[in-house]
């Protein structure tokens, strides 16, 4: 029960946080207020992060609760191709809509200097473990090529999705992300699945 409660109290502030910075910006959002919108308390909010620039590196930790609604609500009929498509369209029109991108942009780069953990590339991360699974049953069923493992699909995925991401900041955002990613992604996937086969 505690396990669960201390999961809640830091996702909400979490939450809360990634909320505010969209609505009014980073700069401009304090961590008064942060505490006020997660409803917990400065000692609560202190125990988990140090400060507001913390939070940063906590969008990982968003996109994975996204994750986690989708699995929800996909269809198992799809096959593995269909499934990575809707999680890609439904993640980048999520950052599109509720990711400043400036902030966006800031995570990015400090995944580039940093020198401890990264989290983008945490792989115990829910992302990873999804992708590892949908990726494996393509496999099995004959929808994904077996001469690449596992692990070498769920990366190139990554790396691809992550080009998306830093293209999209490198341009401030001229273009759709989502709209963009939905027709350069089939072309990146198209040689990862077996010849003649539509996965449909």
């Amino acid at each position: 029960m505690r396990r669960n409660h201390t999961k809640n109290t830091r996702g909400k502030i979490i939450a809360a946080a990634w909320k505010l910075f969209y609505e009014q910006g980073y700069e401009d959002t304090t961590v008064d207020e942060i505490i006020a919108e997660a409803r917990t308390s400065k000692g609560s909010f202190y125990h988990y992060f140090k400060g507001k620039d913390a939070l940063l590196s906590t969008l990982s930790n968003l996109f994975d609760e996204k994750y986690e609604e989708l699995m929800d609500e996909i269809d198992p009929a799809m096959s593995s191709y269909e499934k990575l498509l809707y999680l890609n369209n439904e993640l980048f029109s999520m950052i599109e809509n509720s990711i400043a991108i400036d902030l966006l942009a800031r995570l990015l780069s400090t995944q580039l200097v940093t020198r401890g953990e990264k989290s983008l590339l945490d792989r115990s991360r829910l992302y990873y473990r999804l992708l590892n699974k949908i990726i494996l049953e393509g496999q099995e069923l004959g929808e994904l090529r077996k001469d690449l493992s596992v692990g070498e699909i769920v990366k190139a995925y990554a790396i691809c999705e992550r080009s998306f991401l830093y293209d999209w900041c490198i341009s401030g955002g001229e273009y759709s992300l989502r709209t963009y990613s939905q027709k350069m992604l089939p072309i990146f996937l198209a040689d990862f699945r077996v010849a003649g086969n539509t996965g449909i």
